[in-house]
């Protein structure tokens, strides 16, 4: 044999050696697969990324085989089942629309068994390609170590938009929150708040970064909660007055409380600040956009102290408080709201509906429902329900709530998912969750946000919230905006 044969021959039989295959002979397992993360029958878009999990069977060795109608079966050996990225795209995109079979085959000492298949659905519809999310411990005496973080769905890149450790002294914490974008940020235009040291709302407009300051006189505390009106260069923003109180008992552990807040209106290009809601007596919230910029959602509570001490009043009463979701209508051409009609009358059954979401569609409304207040990511009765707008019939959305809370949605432009975070896993950290949404107004099992490493929930110490889809992702980088919120604020004027 000359060398040329003999390098031929070795290649191949390190070819053949290195290729994994699936045992001919095994008996069914007795016992129950478990993975975590758990994504067995759950439907997914066919370019999201990997859908890695560990398997928790005890064995000494294990392969997993992936398979569709169209392409090769995958087969990945290990406890932890890394999926190769160019592998699993290419078989989920020959597959759009059918199912994905998943099953697992464990050996201890010489016998193999194999466990029941079981079936994902790939949807024939695409996740957005982006999710913007902020990113920070779940913890109540400080905010020093938190960041608005993007991720690319379609892999594991994340890009950090800004951390507020950028710019935090040992002596001036920074807290970074409510992120917004018009139109799934098709425009490119976002904004953000940064509270404590340097604060001030960043306006990401037309490509340029400024740092505005939109409390303006008569207004009692900052503009939060934004909503940016999908077409026109107006943000939505409450201004609440707000205190945190901590239970010494109760599992739930904090309540956010509101004693007076309303609803105010943002011109970005004239930098000026006008009145929507500020009726006495009534807590207003939550702004949210209609898809076509003609209605605007948002909650309400009616609130009459009794006690002089409005803060004492509200810890005394803060489980009485229970909000609505009223709309408004809106003439783009004048710039005026109509008359509130409400919408979900939650308080006349003894809850409280908050962070209304208009379907892209404009069929659908999603909220969350809890058992009294507005800041339902700390209460463990807060579940998803959803409302056909054309009916006025809500449900609670049975195949995506679990018995701890799920709060902080929202929808993916084309209307067929669902983003929202949950504490399901342990209680205690808030995780992000996606659940389809078909064509026939039903949504499916949700499965947590998949990670490269399938341990990373475990080994993580931090909280997902406020998720919002994307499009396109954010271009402005750090340092950029490091710049623009180390500069004085742009004071905004009332309209007159």
């Amino acid at each position: 044999m000359n060398k040329y044969s003999l390098l031929i021959f070795c290649s191949l039989l390190v070819t053949l050696c290195s290729c994994k295959h699936l045992p001919g002979h095994c008996k069914d397992a007795t016992d129950t697969l478990s993975l975590y993360p758990d994504y067995k029958e759950v439907c997914i878009p066919y370019n999201i990324a990997p859908l890695n999990f560990r398997i928790n069977n005890e064995a000494t060795s294990y392969l997993t085989s992936i398979r569709s109608k169209n392409g090769k079966t995958l087969i990945i050996s290990g406890k932890d089942v890394e999926i190769s990225l160019k592998d699993w795209k290419s078989l989920l995109a020959a597959n759009k629309g059918e199912d994905l079979i998943v099953q697992v085959y464990a050996k201890q000492n010489v016998f193999w068994t194999k466990y029941p298949a079981f079936t994902d659905h790939i949807a024939p519809e695409m996740i957005d390609n982006y999710v913007t999310y902020r990113y920070i411990q779940p913890v109540y005496t400080t905010y020093e170590d938190m960041s608005i973080n993007q991720r690319n769905l379609e892999n594991f890149d994340v890009k950090v938009l800004y951390d507020n450790r950028l710019l935090s002294t040992e002596k001036e914490g920074q807290c970074v929150n409510c992120h917004s974008f018009q139109n799934y940020n098709k425009t490119g235009n976002m904004q953000f708040h940064v509270r404590g040291r340097m604060g001030g709302t960043v306006i990401i407009e037309n490509n340029q970064i400024k740092k505005v300051d939109p409390k303006v006189e008569g207004m009692y505390a900052n503009a939060v909660y934004p909503s940016w009106h999908p077409t026109m260069n107006l943000i939505a923003y409450s201004t609440n007055k707000t205190g945190q109180n901590f239970h010494t008992k109760d599992l739930q552990k904090i309540e956010v409380l509101d004693d007076k807040s309303d609803l105010v209106l943002y011109n970005v290009e004239k930098n000026e600040v006008s009145p929507i809601e500020t009726t006495d007596g009534w807590l207003e919230t939550y702004p949210y956009w209609s898809p076509d910029g003609k209605s605007l959602y948002y909650s309400c509570a009616r609130y009459a102290p009794k006690l002089d001490n409005i803060e004492k009043d509200v810890i005394l009463n803060y489980k009485n408080i229970k909000y609505n979701i009223l709309r408004k209508s809106f003439d783009p051409a004048t710039l005026t709201f109509g008359p509130s009609d409400t919408v979900v009358s939650a308080a006349s059954i003894g809850k409280s509906a908050t962070l209304p979401r208009v379907s892209p569609d404009g069929n659908y409304l999603l909220f969350s429902m809890g058992d009294f207040g507005n800041f339902h990511i700390w209460h463990k009765s807060s579940d998803l329900y959803l409302m056909d707008l054309h009916t006025g019939t809500y449900k609670n959305l049975a195949a995506v709530n679990s018995p701890d809370v799920e709060s902080y949605h929202s929808w993916s432009s084309n209307g067929r998912w669902i983003i929202f975070t949950s504490r399901r896993d342990d209680g205690g950290y808030a995780r992000l969750y996606i659940a389809y949404f078909d064509k026939n107004g039903e949504a499916h099992k949700p499965f947590v946000l998949p990670q490269k490493k399938p341990v990373f929930y475990k080994r993580s110490f931090k909280s997902f919230n406020i998720p919002e889809f994307t499009v396109k992702p954010v271009t402005a980088s750090c340092h950029e905006l490091v710049k623009a919120i180390r500069k004085e604020p742009v004071k905004a004027t009332a309209k007159q």
